[in-house]
C-alpha cells in the first residue's frame, strides 16, 4: 500500500493525465481494427496540421517536398509524406521543436548506444499516453506498475549518479543488480523471492538465469512477468530464462523517440501500439509516426530496424485487434564489407535463423568486423567440428568466397554502452 501512494503521488505530479490515457486504452483495446484505424487517421491528420503550422522544420519540409497535408485523406496516403531519418533529428532538433504553448513539456533522451544522443521535450499528454500504454500492456500479467520489481539496466555511474539511482529505485519499489560478483549477486537473487515482474535488458536476463541454473540458487516462485527491451531475444535465452524463472522473456519494443511501438501479450502475439503509432514495413524497414507527440512531432521515421508485418487479416487468439509485429528481424547496422562486394547485416539474422530452422542449432552470437573481407563470429555455445562447417556451409550461402571467417566458441559476448549488438563494425565507411 505504501509503495501504491507514493506511485500515485509521484505520477500525479509528473504525468496527471495518465490516469484518463490508460482509462482511454483499456477501452480501446477491445475496438475492432475499423475503429483503431479511424482513430489513427484522425491522429495523423491532426499531427500533420499542427505540425506544419507550429513546426519550423515541417513547415518547410512539407513546401519543400510539395507535401499538403489536405492530401492525407485515408492512412494509405501515409507515403505522400516525406520521409526523415536520426540524422534529421539531430540536426533539425530545435526547429523541429512546435512552437506553442504546452503546459507541460518533460526532457527526453536517446541512449545514444547507435551513435549520438537525441535530447528533446515531450509534451506531457504524449509522455503519460506512453506510460499508460507500457501499463497497458503490464495489465495483461495482472502486474502494478508500483509491485516490487528487478531491473537490469546499466549499471557504470558516477557517485552521484548512484545515489540518485537508488532513490528513485527506492521510490519505484525497484532493485537492481549492480555486480555478478557472488555475494552481491546472491543477495540480488534473494530479493527476487518477493518480486512480481523483472524487467530490461535481454542479454542481462540471460545471464541472471544462467547463473541461477548453474549454482543451482532458489527460484523465485512470484514472478508473473518477464519483460525484455531494447535488445535481441535469443531463443537460448528463452531456455535458461524458463528454467530459472519457470516463466519466458515478453518483448516490449519501441524507442525514446517513438514512444512504444508494441507489446506482446500472454498468447506470444506483439501487438502494435495503434492508438500511440502508426506503423509501416517500406523495403523491410519500419517507419514510424508517433501520434500523440506534438511537441516534437515525429512522422514517417525510418527508426533502423528491419520489421515483418503479419497480414491485415492474421489475429490473435487473445482477442485484440490490433494489427500484430511479427518480428523485429535486426538493426539496419553498418554495412558488411567482403573483398570486392558490400552486403547488409541482415544477413546474419538469416544464416542464424536458417541454422535454427534446418538444424535445431541455436546459438549466441556476435559479428565484429575489423577489416574488410573478414569476419569474426563470436558464439557463447560450446560447437563441435559439425557443427562449425554447419556454421560455415550457412556463412558461405550469402556472402560466398567473398570473405574469410573467423569462428570462435564459448565466447562472453561484448555490450557497447551496457546495450547488446549482434554486429559491430569497426570500419570507418
Amino acid at each position: 500500500m505504501f509503495y501504491k501512494l507514493i506511485f500515485k503521488l509521484g505520477q500525479q505530479l509528473r504525468n496527471p493525465s495518465i490516469n484518463s490515457w490508460f482509462s482511454f486504452l483499456k477501452q480501446s483495446e477491445s475496438w475492432s481494427l475499423e475503429d483503431l484505424e479511424a482513430y489513427q487517421l484522425k491522429r495523423l491528420k491532426e499531427l500533420l496540421q499542427f505540425a506544419n503550422d507550429h513546426s519550423p522544420f515541417y513547415k518547410k519540409h512539407f513546401k519543400d517536398h510539395q507535401f499538403s497535408v489536405a492530401d492525407v485523406k485515408s492512412l494509405k496516403d501515409i507515403d505522400k509524406v516525406p520521409v526523415i531519418t536520426k540524422r534529421t533529428l539531430l540536426d533539425h532538433t530545435q526547429e523541429i521543436h512546435t512552437q506553442y504553448d504546452f503546459k507541460k513539456l518533460i526532457k527526453a533522451t536517446t541512449s545514444g548506444s547507435s551513435g549520438e544522443s537525441l535530447v528533446f521535450n515531450r509534451n506531457e499528454e504524449a509522455d503519460s499516453f506512453n506510460r499508460a500504454a507500457i501499463f497497458r500492456g503490464y495489465s495483461w500479467y495482472n502486474v502494478n506498475p508500483w509491485d516490487k520489481n528487478g531491473y537490469f539496466w546499466g549499471f557504470n555511474f558516477s557517485f552521484k549518479e548512484k545515489v540518485k539511482t537508488k532513490i528513485l529505485d527506492f521510490l519505484q519499489h525497484r532493485f537492481r543488480i549492480f555486480s555478478y560478483e557472488k555475494k552481491s549477486f546472491e543477495q540480488f537473487v534473494s530479493k527476487l523471492k518477493n518480486a512480481k515482474y523483472i524487467h530490461g535488458y535481454s542479454s542481462m536476463l540471460f545471464q541472471t538465469a544462467k547463473l541461477i541454473n548453474e549454482r543451482s540458487l532458489a527460484k523465485p516462485k512470484g514472478l508473473k512477468m518477464i519483460k525484455g527491451t531494447s535488445e535481441k531475444i535469443f531463443d537460448t535465452y528463452q531456455e535458461e530464462v524458463q528454467k530459472a524463472f519457470g516463466l519466458k522473456i515478453i518483448s516490449e519494443y519501441g524507442a525514446t523517440e517513438s514512444g512504444i511501438i508494441a507489446f506482446e501479450c500472454p498468447k506470444g502475439k506483439m501487438h502494435i501500439n495503434m492508438e500511440g503509432v502508426l506503423v509501416e514495413e517500406v523495403n523491410d524497414e519500419i517507419l514510424v509516426t508517433n501520434l500523440q507527440m506534438k511537441s516534437f512531432p515525429v512522422i514517417r521515421y525510418q527508426l533502423g530496424d528491419y520489421i515483418q508485418l503479419a497480414p491485415k487479416e492474421e489475429l490473435c487468439t487473445c482477442g485484440k485487434k490490433h494489427r500484430i509485429l511479427k518480428e523485429v528481424t535486426g538493426r539496419v547496422g553498418s554495412n558488411v564489407y567482403g573483398y570486392k562486394e558490400i552486403y547488409p547485416s541482415l544477413y546474419f539474422y538469416y544464416i542464424f535463423k536458417n541454422l535454427v530452422k534446418n538444424n535445431g542449432l541455436k546459438l549466441n552470437y556476435q559479428v565484429i568486423q575489423n577489416k574488410k573481407g573478414l569476419l569474426e563470429f563470436c558464439i557463447e555455445q560450446s560447437m563441435d567440428d559439425h557443427k562449425i562447417n554447419l556454421l560455415k556451409e550457412e556463412i558461405k550461402k550469402y556472402f560466398s568466397n567473398d570473405v574469410a571467417v573467423e569462428i570462435m566458441v564459448n565466447v562472453s559476448l561484448q555490450s557497447t554502452q551496457g546495450k547488446f549488438k549482434s554486429f559491430i563494425s569497426n570500419i570507418n565507411e
